[in-house]
């Protein structure tokens, strides 16, 4: 029974900064899992934003690079996104993502919409 919860996404002006987080409970220890943001604008494929494996490594989509951070709190089970620089194409529905091998598990949801 494992659960992620998102949440810090809204409404920002283009230019403005965001941190979503993403809070995992149930039975998982985040030390062994890799884990990642995921987004999906209307009308498109849902793709990788950020990722960081088990051990800190990280890696990021071409249009996010040098705008978006992504880190984790293994004693809080919580993976989150500094956003910064947003840009209107960045307004998507942002998934939260842990994965061990082939153990997978996804969170609701949380919507950044970038506009003024």
């Amino acid at each position: 029974q494992v659960q992620l919860v998102e949440s810090g996404g809204g409404l920002v002006q283009p230019g403005g900064s965001l941190r979503l987080s993403c809070a995992a409970s149930g039975n998982i220890n985040s030390i062994y899992y890799d884990m990642g943001w995921y987004r999906q604008a209307p009308g498109k494929q849902r793709e990788l934003v950020a990722g960081i494996a088990s051990d800190y490594s990280t890696n990021y989509a071409d249009s996010v690079k040098g705008r978006f951070t992504i880190s984790r709190d293994n004693a809080k089970n919580t993976v989150y996104l500094r956003m910064n620089s947003l840009k209107p194409e960045d307004t998507a529905v942002y998934y939260c993502n842990v994965r061990r091998w082939s153990m997978a598990y996804w969170g609701k949801g949380t919507l950044v919409t970038v506009s003024s």
